[in-house]
């Protein structure tokens, strides 16, 4: 049973990849990785448990912080690109 939750998270991080590079705008590129970190940590957890190792939780609980930290990082990185872009356009004259 457990593995078969290993297997269907390892097909989910491969759909969330292709949607990673694939996606239409930036911000289903960042969701994508977002929900490749989560799956991640959710990949790692069952590993732990498979192999009855509880120190892999306190990784887990590292990796999820970093992965919650990251998405809003990059998310305002672009916001600020953005708004840095729209600063440099000349004003438009009627």
């Amino acid at each position: 049973m457990y593995y078969a939750v290993i297997v269907a998270t390892l097909v989910t991080m491969a759909l969330a990849l292709l949607r990673a590079v694939r996606g239409p705008t930036v911000y289903d590129r960042v969701l994508a990785v977002n929900m490749f970190g989560t799956k991640t940590v959710l990949l790692l957890a069952a590993l732990a448990f498979v192999f009855g190792r509880p120190d892999f939780l306190d990784l887990v609980l590292v990796y999820a912080l970093i992965n919650f930290i990251g998405v809003f990082a990059v998310l305002e990185f672009f916001r600020n690109r953005a708004t840095r872009a729209g600063e440099r356009q000349p004003a438009q004259h009627e």
